[in-house]
């Protein structure tokens, strides 16, 4: 499932960078929309990662293994 998200915020990215470009003029806002995406990617993918299979936390101080 992890895969499939971060495949799809990696598509949604893509797309909206794609849109912002098509007026053919890049601006700050386009760079300032870009980067607020690009950060948004990575932190959903890190969330991902530090999740089990199971829902809790890796760093969930009353988990028990």
């Amino acid at each position: 499932m992890d895969d499939v998200k971060k495949t799809w915020r990696e598509g949604e990215e893509t797309a909206k960078e794609t849109w912002r470009k098509a007026d053919g003029e890049e601006d700050l806002a386009d760079k300032v929309g870009n980067l607020g995406d690009d950060v948004r990617k990575h932190l959903g993918n890190a969330g991902d990662e530090l999740r089990d299979d199971d829902g809790p936390d890796k760093f969930d101080p009353d988990r028990r293994d």
